[in-house]
């Protein structure tokens, strides 16, 4: 395997774990609060993934600014900017439903069972006894490694004040949302089948610089996310009673040294707001600076919900980021297999690190199986080197002849 194989694929995998197992924390951390705020969390990850790749995506002219020419036409992904839209929107909004983040995370895993049944029914795929055993395989270690740690007794009271049909609702979602991911990644599949998969290494680079286009994943990152905008119109209210909510939740004082004269201090739109205040300075006395006009502290009010979904935009740009990088690269079904293992690893650095499990409310971990975490994490990679023996190599074996192809050319 060439250097630069191997260092497309390091970089592909470091955003996929680290991205997307920060940017769980961070989702949890919100959730758990505002369990109704999907749509507004979606809605800012959209916008800072659009304004993130809009500079790459865009050209000078005398007339104005351009896009500069896609790789890929237009229409093929539209069809992939709704089901995108659509199943990223369920997932969030479903926390408002009383599902846990554990149930959350089984529920997704089984996107490699119907990826691999689409892909047979829509796409007559075949799959060999290896490669079903070893979907089976990861798919329970997950679960297994999901259930090995429970939440503090904070589920166990909330139980009994669940309505059951929320519940049952949540669940619904989730399944629906499953559904529209593995159409999605058959969708992807077929648009990269159609318009060529990219070079995973160098050159790639090379015919970035020639065309002076954005590569492949970077591209379809850009436009699935940009394209989705408008479509947030439609929940204009429910994003205002959100984004309302958030902010006028528990605040952070922070206070700073500057100070500022009475006349700005008491300018109407200043004074007026709720995310800063004044307080007369401490090297003058409130008498005198009343009397006298003196100079005023400034100090912010910040909501405490800005803190986690500003870091869970940032990292959904590394999450999404990477799972476009390894989506033009790879099939839909080993995407789903990398992201099933990133959340038994996201479970897993959970128990042992913090002692924390992403559930409801971030509680305690009450009672931690080590051997049924231990026995799922070991299914989980049994399963992943089995998928990897069933497909013979060809992911690798493929790219790594492309590269040297691209050197010899």
């Amino acid at each position: 395997m060439s250097l630069d194989l191997l260092c497309d694929w390091s970089t592909t995998l470091g955003f996929v774990f680290g991205g997307c197992c920060s940017n769980a924390v961070t989702l949890e951390q919100l959730t758990s609060q505002y369990p109704n705020a999907g749509s507004l969390i979606t809605l800012f990850q959209f916008l800072i993934i659009t304004l993130y790749g809009l500079p790459r995506h865009l050209t000078w002219t005398p007339t104005g600014p351009r896009f500069k020419p896609r790789r890929i036409p237009l229409t093929p992904y539209f069809v992939q900017v709704g089901l995108f839209y659509f199943l990223s929107l369920l997932n969030n909004i479903a926390f408002g439903y009383d599902i846990p983040m554990s149930v959350h995370i089984i529920f997704r895993s089984g996107g490699l069972i119907v990826s691999m049944c689409l892909g047979w029914l829509i796409r007559g795929k075949r799959y060999n006894s290896t490669q079903v055993s070893a979907v089976l395989l990861v798919t329970l270690g997950v679960f297994l490694t999901t259930l090995s740690a429970t939440p503090s007794s904070s589920l166990e009271t909330k139980s009994d004040d669940t309505n059951m049909w929320s519940y049952m609702i949540g669940i619904s979602i989730l399944s629906f949302a499953l559904i529209l991911s593995g159409l999605l990644g058959l969708a992807q599949d077929w648009t990269y089948s159609t318009y060529g998969r990219p070079l995973p290494s160098s050159t790639t680079t090379h015919d970035t610089k020639t065309n002076k286009q954005p590569p492949q994943w970077q591209e379809s990152l850009f436009y699935l996310h940009f394209l989705s905008l408008p479509m947030f119109f439609l929940l204009r209210q429910d994003l205002q009673t959100q984004f309302h909510e958030v902010s006028n939740g528990p605040r952070v004082f922070i206070p700073t040294n500057l100070a500022l004269p009475n006349s700005l201090s008491s300018n109407s739109l200043i004074s007026n707001s709720s995310f800063i205040s004044f307080t007369p300075s401490p090297y003058t006395s409130s008498s005198a600076s009343s009397s006298t006009g003196g100079p005023h502290t400034l100090s912010f009010h910040i909501p405490y919900a800005y803190t986690p979904l500003l870091l869970n935009t940032l990292t959904q740009v590394l999450c999404a980021s990477g799972v476009h990088r390894l989506t033009t690269r790879v099939s839909s079904l080993t995407v789903t297999l990398v992201l099933v293992i990133r959340k038994a690893v996201s479970l897993v650095l959970s128990v042992l690190g913090a002692g924390i499990i992403p559930g409801v409310g971030g509680g305690k971990v009450r009672n931690v199986d080590q051997g049924m975490m231990w026995t799922g994490a070991a299914f989980v990679l049994v399963g992943t080197i089995l998928y990897s023996m069933g497909t013979g190599g060809k992911t690798w074996g493929s790219a790594a002849k492309a590269v040297e192809k691209g050197k010899k050319e």
